[in-house]
C-alpha cells in the first residue's frame, strides 16, 4: 500500500511528489522510493495529494495522460461519470474556435459544484449532529415524547366531559 505524504515527514510548499514513468509503464514514486500502482496515483489524487509524473528518461511532464489513464479505466468499471453524450460534446470542441474557453469553463463548473457540495454536507453535519446515529437517536427520543404526549392528551381528553372539564366519575365513586 502507498503511504501518505504523512508518513514521510514535512516537504517544502513549491515541491511536489515527482513520479517517475519507466518505458517498462511502470510508475517510480520518488518520495518513497517505491514502485506504485496506477491505483496508487489515484489515492493520491483522492487525499488531495500535488504530484506530477515524469518521464524517466526524457522528464517530459506525463501527468495529463497518467490522469486520462484512470479516467478511462474508472469509466470502463462500473458506474461512468461521463456520458457518451457529454464525452462527444466535448470532442466537439477539439478544433473549435471555443476551445480555450471550454477548459476553464469546466474547471470553475466543477468547482462551484465542489462548492456546494461542501457547503451542503456541512449543512447536513450540523443537522445530523456528530453522526447519522447521533441524528436518529435525537428524532428517536423526539418521536417518543411526541407520541407520550400525544397519548396523554388523548387519554386526558377521553375521560373529560365537555360542561365540566372534569374526568367521568369513576364507578367506585358513585
Amino acid at each position: 500500500m502507498l503511504r501518505s505524504i504523512k508518513d514521510t515527514g514535512p516537504r517544502s510548499m513549491a515541491a511536489r511528489r515527482v513520479i517517475k514513468k519507466y518505458p517498462n509503464r511502470r510508475l517510480y514514486d520518488t518520495e518513497i522510493s517505491s514502485y506504485i500502482t496506477i491505483e496508487d496515483v489515484r489515492q493520491l489524487i483522492v487525499d488531495g495529494e500535488e504530484f506530477e509524473v515524469r518521464d524517466a528518461r526524457s522528464g517530459e511532464d506525463l501527468t495529463r495522460q497518467v490522469l486520462l489513464q484512470i479516467i478511462a479505466e474508472h469509466e470502463q468499471d462500473g458506474e461512468p461519470v461521463l456520458s457518451t453524450q457529454l464525452l462527444s460534446q466535448i470532442i466537439r470542441f477539439y478544433g473549435d474556435s471555443l476551445q480555450g474557453f471550454m477548459g476553464s469553463y469546466l474547471e470553475r463548473s466543477m468547482q462551484v459544484f465542489l462548492d456546494q457540495q461542501q457547503q451542503f454536507r456541512n449543512q447536513i453535519g450540523g443537522a445530523l449532529g456528530q453522526t447519522p446515529w447521533a441524528m436518529m437517536n435525537q428524532l428517536t427520543e423526539r418521536n417518543m415524547a411526541m407520541w407520550k404526549e400525544l397519548q396523554q392528551n388523548l387519554a386526558g381528553s377521553v375521560g373529560q366531559t365537555p360542561a365540566s372539564g372534569k374526568g367521568k366519575p369513576d364507578k367506585r365513586e358513585r
